[in-house]
């Protein structure tokens, strides 16, 4: 989730357990905690795959993060020494919100290595998207509420309670609702014939009424969205080849066995100019992806390796308003006109 997200989630946390003995210096220290294991951005591995790839592992382990938490409450205890007394409580504190950051983070499309080094398979529920208001206003109110409140009386301490719990139950929320459009997805593709491999469903940006599939079939992959509040399951899928015959000879090059891995084989690979690019297909609306790699390039007779790039992408932000739009209206195209309807695998 976006780092607001995961500040205001840290000091709800931090103010649920602490707050009504030690005051704001709970929720500050929720704050900082939820921001830690994001910093790992800031650490390069040497090049654009190792470190799209290795981030949210061992910083977002719960087992790493439970040997990091002792260490935060000593630096705690020795920056407020008059607070030492509630350490039992501090552990818990640092540990709960660690715990609810990665934990967030795996209900997102990106994944979360929670179990490292045990397994380094990203855990990936795909039920939020990494900025969601509905779930992240419930707890700014309940956290602003409680730090402009005197301490003399719970209100504070009970909104952010409520603040709590009303994200929590829109969490809990989108998972049914991910289930709900996964099945009518696939009854779609039953409906029509449409032969495929595997399927990835994820919300549409800020909201969890409508729904993306991305489908992968024979030489490319379909796109199709769904919104809970269409009236029938006349979904269309919108089918783009992948040039996948652009890998021969650099089959075997790590940062490209890499991608498919992390992407779980929901990527695409097309050619620009004479670079060979791996799009996430994950993450993104056709045709802009946020992730995408330079992993080779095009010269006589093959395919050549070359340091793994990412690359820019220039968003079309002039199609957010129909996201909304595509929840009420199922004749809304969120897809480019270049899509090829109804075209079989």
């Amino acid at each position: 989730m976006d780092s607001v997200t995961q500040i205001a989630l840290g000091a709800a946390v931090g103010e649920a357990v602490l707050g009504r003995k030690i005051g704001n210096r709970a929720m500050l220290w929720g704050a900082i905690a939820g921001t830690l294991p994001d910093l790992d951005v800031l650490v390069s591995l040497g090049d654009a795959v190792k470190d799209f790839t290795y981030h949210r592992s061992a910083s977002h382990s719960l087992l790493m993060l439970a040997l990091v938490t002792p260490l935060l409450v000593w630096l705690i205890n020795r920056i407020h020494p008059s607070l030492r007394e509630h350490r039992t409580r501090w552990m818990l504190l640092v540990y709960l919100v660690f715990a609810t950051h990665v934990l967030l983070d795996s209900f997102t499309v990106y994944g979360t290595q929670i179990f490292w080094p045990i397994s380094n398979m990203p855990v990936s529920w795909s039920t939020i998207f990494i900025i969601d208001p509905l779930y992240t206003v419930p707890l700014l109110v309940g956290v602003i509420t409680a730090l402009v409140m005197s301490r003399e009386h719970n209100g504070g301490h009970l909104a952010n309670s409520v603040g709590l719990v009303v994200s929590s139950l829109y969490l809990a929320w989108t998972v049914p609702a991910s289930f709900t459009a996964e099945h009518n997805f696939k009854s779609a593709l039953q409906v029509q014939n449409i032969e495929y491999d595997r399927i990835h469903t994820s919300p549409a940006p800020f909201n969890s009424l409508l729904w993306r599939a991305v489908v992968m079939a024979d030489n490319g992959y379909y796109e199709a969205w769904y919104s809970l509040l269409d009236a029938t399951n006349d979904i269309r899928f919108s089918y783009y080849p992948s040039e996948l015959e652009l890998l021969n000879g650099i089959e075997d090059y790590w940062p490209l066995q890499r991608l498919q891995w992390f992407s779980r084989g929901i990527y695409s690979v097309t050619r620009l100019q004479d670079d060979i690019v791996i799009n996430d297909l994950r993450i993104g609306v056709e045709p802009d992806y946020v992730f995408r790699f330079k992993v080779g390039e095009i010269s006589n007779p093959h395919a050549q390796p070359v340091i793994p790039e990412q690359l820019d992408v220039v968003l079309d932000l002039s199609r957010l308003p129909l996201f909304w739009e595509r929840i009420w209206d199922q004749s809304i195209e969120l897809s480019p006109a270049r899509q090829n309807n109804g075209q079989a695998s």
